[in-house]
């Protein structure tokens, strides 16, 4: 061990033998990970783990372990994503733990401080503004919530909403009726559901009408009373369909507005309805905004970068 090496001690009272299983991962693959990231090694002897290394090091690696044990312990799945995360989190100096939501299929774990900021807004205001680039989990995290309100019976439905924009594509021209030309549109919804609540009890709580999902041309003319409504993709709305949207919230109702402002497909001379209602509803009371940046990209970190140098790109022809 050098002069500037400390060693460090911890030791773990795992509830049961399952939760140094998942702590640990497979061939212990998490604490390779963990020693890989911050630059130390791990020794572990049963619920005896031991660290060595510089001290900021040490520290940081403890503090990622220390994580990865709460969600084992909570029976959180520790995959390659999550893993980062936790990992992305400790770099960040933000705790993962203060608000986990509990679906039938797996915990919900905000990740860094505007996700977290994001789900208490929601349980603070009935309309919400979830703003920023792809791969936030602006929709995983407002469908999670629907989800978690359903259950616990809060409201009675959750209604899914997206426009369905012809980016580069005429909906005359593609294959079926209706529904199935707006379905691929539909078909990222369909899957947060999937994840969180299975298959099956997903279809029948469609079936049921427990669940809708939308295009938003089906809102208008409707009153949504006790119910949890998500808008996704609201950047190519209108003007008009924006304010028709925020108008449909009826009593006992959650409303949250998601949107990307550099994804729009709208038409040049067409102005967004996200960043009009922006501009409209920054200052009223009881309006929640949560703004997410490409720090808070939880998809591959190369994701991060990409997003980066496209908006360093775009300003620089701009300027």
């Amino acid at each position: 061990m050098s002069k500037d090496s400390t060693l460090t001690k911890i030791e773990l009272t795992p509830s049961d033998a399952n939760v140094m299983i998942r702590f640990v991962g497979e061939l212990n693959e998490n604490l390779k990970y963990v020693e890989k990231t911050f630059n130390v090694k791990i020794f572990q002897n049963g619920n005896n783990i031991k660290i060595q290394g510089s001290q900021k090091d040490v520290n940081n690696s403890a503090d990622a372990l220390q994580k990865l044990y709460e969600a084992a312990g909570q029976g959180i799945e520790i995959t390659k994503e999550t893993l980062h995360l936790y990992i992305q989190d400790t770099y960040n100096q933000e705790k993962s733990f203060e608000t986990i939501i509990k679906t039938p299929k797996k915990s919900i774990v905000p990740r860094g401080k505007n996700q977290r900021l994001y789900l208490e807004s929601m349980h603070k205001h009935e309309v919400n503004f979830g703003i920023g680039p792809a791969g936030t989990g602006k929709t995983y995290l407002a469908v999670a919530a629907a989800i978690d309100a359903l259950l616990k019976e809060k409201v009675d439905r959750i209604i899914l909403i997206r426009p369905a924009v012809e980016a580069g594509e005429k909906l005359g021209f593609l294959p079926g009726d209706l529904s199935q030309k707006v379905d691929p549109y539909l078909r990222p919804l369909y899957d947060c559901l999937y994840e969180m609540l299975g298959i099956e009890r997903t279809e029948k709580l469609l079936a049921n009408g427990n669940v809708e999902i939308a295009p938003l041309a089906y809102m208008r003319g409707r009153t949504l009373n006790n119910s949890f409504i998500i808008v996704d993709e609201s950047q190519n709305t209108t003007k008009e369909q924006m304010k028709m949207v925020l108008t449909r919230m009826g009593f006992n109702s959650y409303l949250v507005i998601n949107g990307d402002l550099t994804q729009i497909d709208l038409p040049k001379n067409i102005t967004s309805g996200l960043s009009n209602a922006i501009k409209v509803l920054k200052d009223t009371d009881g309006i929640g905004f949560t703004n997410f940046s490409s720090r808070d990209v939880v998809r591959h970190p190369l994701v991060r970068k990409i997003i980066d140098a496209y908006e360093y790109f775009e300003d620089k022809i701009n300027t």
